[in-house]
């Protein structure tokens, strides 16, 4: 690749799907403003590799460049931010705040909520520590002053990874359930708002639950899920429901420390007489589903496929033809289509924090999408939808009530996705060539 591997994720921005994230921290009181910036502008000193804006060259490449100038920390407007623009000082991550919410907002082509917990937990470190003076910190935490580790920078070189064919690919085609509603909202020009609702559910409860019937999280999700989608949608021949379930594959790859979004995709499909079976039914056959195609061969493929993609993107003449040939052929977009998403990063550990954060949603693009994280007492679950029709959330609830696993659910939000500013001209004063910044 002849760029930083940060960028390509840029190439295939659009309006309605720019590609970014906003994870929605509440606590236990009103932000002090000017606490907030101070701890956010000496957070953001620990993690150079986010400090960055985007510039273009001449050979119309995306680069990415140092960014000296301070993180913006905003109030929160019910509007969409613009990264990279000025309101923002250029940078790709801001952060905005109202009441005890505060929103970390960042673009996808850096990092994920992997890479991003990481700034949020500094932020936040800063921030209570100032407030409250000393506590226990995270066992992750990445101090302010403390060395930058170069496995944080670690992207695998494709050249060295097994090529052994995986055991089992998923090769069940598409669900095509739910995609007239994609199609809705992103040819109608005035569909612009895209909602969310947050769940709660009681951590012991929910892992009592999981445990008792040998699932996960994710397989338990998944499952109730599909009962969800089974209700929700009209039967029809030939078609099935799947999940898709995000998989950070980072340890495969020997980038166990990197910043670096490494997620690809399990999919699990279901035919439609399974929604008679059982929660614990349907979780093991997403079990099966996650045991199979974890297989460390699948993670070296996706990586394979991945770097292919940009090579190509780096051979396209112009910016033009490189954002057409990346649409084109996008691992993302061009992966399985299934019915619905479930994305949990695992448990988190926030340290003495944990005593002043009352909730952690995390907000992304998608529809029937779940974000998850867990809390020591909670798991907040991001349930997404494209339209105001919240009938697939009551439908989950449903089943929810059926397994008595105990809830509570807000009222429908919107998500205000944070919008893009990219450069249309090479940067000023660029050369030819941009030395990748590592």
């Amino acid at each position: 690749m002849a760029t930083n591997p940060d960028v390509y994720l840029l190439y295939e921005y659009r309006k309605k799907n720019a590609f970014t994230v906003r994870m929605k921290i509440t606590l236990d009181e009103a932000v002090d403003e000017a606490l907030l910036t101070q701890a956010a502008r000496e957070a953001m000193t620990r993690f150079p590799y986010y400090s960055v804006k985007v510039g273009l060259d001449e050979g119309e490449n995306y680069v990415l460049l140092p960014n000296d100038r301070q993180i913006k920390v905003l109030p929160e407007k019910d509007e969409r931010l613009v990264l990279g623009s000025e309101e923002v000082a250029e940078h790709l991550f801001a952060i905005t705040w109202r009441g005890s919410d505060i929103w970390f907002n960042w673009a996808h082509c850096m990092c994920g909520a992997y890479g991003a917990m990481y700034w949020i937990k500094t932020t936040l470190y800063q921030y209570m520590t100032k407030k409250y003076g000393p506590m226990t910190p995270p066992v992750d935490l990445k101090e302010v002053g403390s060395v930058v580790d170069e496995a944080e920078y670690a992207c695998p070189d494709v050249d060295q990874l097994p090529t052994d064919d995986p055991l089992k690919r998923y090769e069940e085609g598409d669900s095509l359930f739910g995609i007239v509603d994609d199609y809705v909202y992103f040819l109608n020009p005035f569909a612009n708002d895209v909602y969310y609702y947050q769940v709660e559910l009681e951590s012991k409860a929910f892992m009592d639950y999981a445990k008792r019937i040998d699932g996960s999280p994710n397989s338990v999700l998944a499952a109730i899920m599909m009962k969800t989608s089974a209700r929700y949608f009209q039967q029809k021949d030939g078609w099935h429901i799947s999940a898709k379930i995000a998989d950070d594959y980072r340890k495969d790859i020997g980038c166990d420390k990197s910043y670096r979004d490494y997620v690809r995709f399990i999919h699990v499909k279901y035919d439609w007489e399974m929604e008679q079976e059982s929660i614990e039914r349907l979780s093991q056959r997403a079990r099966g589903a996650i045991i199979t195609q974890m297989q460390p061969e699948n993670s070296f493929e996706w990586y394979r496929q991945l770097v292919e993609a940009r090579k190509g993107i780096d051979a396209q003449p112009d910016l033009k033809a490189k954002i057409k040939y990346a649409q084109k052929h996008s691992i993302y977009t061009s992966d399985a289509r299934d019915t619905y998403m479930v994305s949990y990063v695992g448990r988190t550990d926030w340290g003495g924090m944990a005593e002043h954060v009352r909730s952690a949603y995390t907000i992304t693009d998608g529809n029937l999408m779940l974000e998850v994280n867990a809390l020591p007492d909670k798991f907040c679950v991001t349930f997404q939808l494209l339209t105001k029709d919240r009938k697939p959330l009551d439908l989950f609830c449903d089943v929810l009530k059926e397994e008595q696993l105990p809830y509570t659910v807000s009222e429908g939000m919107v998500r205000y996705m944070p919008d893009l500013q990219l450069p249309k001209a090479p940067s000023k004063g660029l050369p030819g060539k941009i030395p990748t910044l590592t």
